[in-house]
């Protein structure tokens, strides 16, 4: 790259929120004809970094530059008027309008004053030619796939001449050939000069495709590198921030014989080559009776998904599910619940809890569900049980009055996990429950997790810290790309170590999973 100048600078990008520093002096060069990926785990700053870049928001400190001269975008359409434009997971155009409108809207060709509706359909033809897709531009947008609407969004920014594309997880939703097509896209604007941001957690694609990686952790920069001399199970480490030689070894691993005995009898979960079309993969796994089954990976490996498809917060396509060797159907988190299996959202915030309730009242929402709103918990009934998940949990303030919208992260996971806990559930899925949480609820949160499991209760626990997922798991399930990739016995052997390389190849030599 020492022969070319890079289109796009980025220099010392800070940038500070109440009580955050998202991002502390990250640098990102970009160059001509190349595909860039932007990697780093959840809150590293990938976002953050791309919205100050096209405008959303200011930096407080450093510089961008675009061809050598230093730029200062206002917002998206300034930054898109530059040459910079940004194509997101969530396509952002009007499914009610037709392709051709899409393309073209705000800058639409004219004659006499009027729109000129042949122009503007040869146009986008021609257009999507060049990018050889073959679709009648006189139809609806929302009329096709999300991979083709995000095509026609790629398509209208190499219109507006973008000299920087940044495609935002654009293959999270896609299949194999959607993927695919979309790949050579990418390649052949590639080579049209054209520079792209490529973000994405997908490690095949990006090692299918990208010339270069950044990556951040934490709001930093840990470098960049280029992805022939990047090894994947390299590039791990950098997200995760360990270095395999200084992985600590854990002492808590179950023992072989306690493992033996856990596995004895009928699985109280049974998936079976359960699967949903664009979402995860068929994978099979089993769930018994006291036994906590870790799953790792990076973020976008598939782990909620396997999640939502055990709580029928999405439903299957394929495979089956048994509870305790009956093979069952679960259509909706209802019926999930009916069979005592719980749920903890990573995203409590969003899908958990309701902020403007009081902590009593959230604490009792899904037994309350389960009952019907026409058998409401008695008063008396709610006060026992929420007094006594407070006191259990050690919630702070303990005040079953208070709005739940008051506490802090640490006790805010509290209140979700005495929700679930209330309702005695016999398998309880635990999607990332110490993350951005203090140490100490994060510690008393896997003093619980560790004493359910001993009192018979089978846990799912997802989480992105593998030393936490080696601490609390009988076993560990890999997953990678969407896809259950390898199955781990937690014993004296298994370390960190082996669960990234797993996470890097896809494969490890126990219980590998096909995929």
């Amino acid at each position: 790259m020492s022969d070319r100048h890079p289109v796009l600078t980025m220099t010392a990008i800070s940038k500070l929120f109440p009580g955050v520093r998202a991002l502390d002096g990250v640098d990102l060069r970009l160059f001509p004809g190349e595909v860039h990926a932007l990697m780093g785990e959840n809150g590293a700053g990938k976002s953050t970094l791309i919205k100050v870049l096209t405008g959303v928001y200011g930096t407080d400190s450093g510089t961008i530059a675009l061809d050598g001269a230093e730029v200062s975008f206002s917002g998206p359409m300034q930054a898109t008027a530059a040459g910079v434009s940004t194509v997101y997971q969530e396509v952002n155009l009007l499914p009610n309008l037709s392709v051709a409108e899409n393309i073209y809207i705000g800058r639409e060709p004219r004659r006499l004053g009027a729109v000129n509706w042949r122009e503007m359909r040869r146009r986008a033809q021609e257009l999507l030619a060049r990018i050889d897709l073959n679709i009648d531009v006189t139809e609806l947008l929302g009329s096709y796939s999300l991979a083709v609407q995000q095509m026609v969004a790629i398509a209208r920014a190499v219109d507006i001449r973008a000299r920087v594309l940044i495609l935002d997880e654009p293959t999270s939703s896609l299949d194999a050939d959607e993927v695919a097509q979309l790949m050579r896209i990418m390649r052949q604007l590639r080579d049209d000069g054209i520079a792209i941001i490529f973000v994405t957690h997908f490690l095949d694609q990006v090692y299918a495709i990208a010339d270069r990686i950044t990556v951040l952790r934490n709001g930093r920069l840990v470098g960049e590198y280029l992805t022939s001399e990047l090894p994947q199970i390299a590039l791990v480490e950098k997200m995760i921030g360990k270095e395999l030689d200084a992985l600590e070894r854990l002492d808590e691993a179950t023992s072989g014989d306690d493992r033996a005995a856990l596995e004895q009898g009928t699985p109280l979960v049974a998936a079976d080559g359960l699967g949903r079309s664009g979402s995860v993969a068929p994978f099979s796994l089993t769930i018994h009776q006291g036994e906590v089954v870790g799953l790792a990976g990076l973020l976008g490996s598939g782990r909620t998904e396997v999640a939502r498809l055990f709580f029928g917060a999405d439903r299957a396509d394929a495979g089956r599910l048994a509870v305790d060797g009956t093979p069952v159907t679960i259509r909706n988190p209802v019926a999930a619940i009916d069979r005592d299996i719980a749920f903890c959202s990573e995203n409590r915030r969003t899908e958990g809890l309701v902020g403007e309730l009081s902590v009593r009242e959230n604490i009792i929402l899904a037994m309350q569900a389960s009952r019907g709103w026409l058998r409401p918990v008695p008063r008396r009934r709610q006060d026992e049980l929420v007094q006594h998940w407070i006191k259990a949990l050690s919630i702070r303030p303990a005040d079953p009055e208070m709005p739940v919208r008051n506490l802090s992260g640490g006790n805010q996971q509290k209140v979700l996990l005495a929700r679930w806990l209330i309702t005695e559930p016999r398998l309880l899925i635990l999607d990332e429950p110490t993350r951005g949480i203090d140490i100490g609820a994060k510690t008393e949160i896997q003093r619980l997790v560790a004493q359910l499991s001993d009192g018979g209760m089978a846990v799912l626990f997802i989480s992105a810290e593998l030393e936490e997922v080696l601490r609390l798991s009988h076993k560990v399930a890999v997953m990678r790309d969407r896809q259950l990739v390898s199955e781990l016995t937690n014993d004296d052997t298994l370390d960190a170590a082996r669960i990234m390389q797993a996470i890097a190849s896809g494969s490890s030599q126990e219980g590998t999973v096909p995929a």
